[in-house]
């Protein structure tokens, strides 16, 4: 049985609006905040969220004031919100867990628009996409060998470089 995809069928009509408004607001001479900024415009978007890890405390406060400062309503929330006990999630463990799906329900009550995501571990940003109703981008991934240059890996042994 042959069959051939029609990937453009694969879209719905929200996925074909996301896809211009990110392609309208393709810029090669900005940098990904004001990006983000752009879409977010285009888009008609007046919240959006940061779900962060706490090592990014600073950064995300940084972003919410250069967001806030270009007129959206910005929600920021971190890894530890709700203070769980990592054991009420896993038997054994200890300490306060970080929260991925406590940011997300958190944005979701604030009516977040657009989620950013700043630096939250492996797995903990899956967590979040996963249950996040707003759409989410990735602004940082946490890498904690590489400073959060993970493209460093992929160029030239330029990983071990940094060890």
């Amino acid at each position: 049985m042959n069959t051939q995809t029609n990937f453009a069928d694969l879209y719905d009509d929200e996925d074909k609006r996301v896809l211009k408004l990110a392609e309208d607001s393709l810029n090669p001479r900005i940098n990904r905040i004001d990006e983000i900024v752009e879409y977010a415009r285009e888009a008609g978007l007046q919240s959006i969220g940061i779900a962060h890890c706490t090592a990014f405390n600073r950064e995300a406060d940084n972003l919410r004031q250069k967001l806030t400062d270009k007129g959206f309503s910005v929600e920021n929330v971190n890894c530890k919100y709700g203070k769980v006990l990592f054991n009420d999630l896993v038997p054994n463990y200890k300490g306060v867990s970080c929260n991925p799906a406590g940011q997300a329900k958190y944005l979701e009550e604030k009516n977040t628009e657009l989620n950013i995501m700043l630096g939250l571990c492996l797995g903990h940003d899956m967590i979040f996409n996963s249950k996040s109703k707003a759409p989410v981008t990735p602004l940082v991934v946490k890498d904690r060998k590489l400073k959060h240059h993970t493209l460093a890996a992929l160029k030239d042994n330029q990983a071990e470089i940094a060890s």
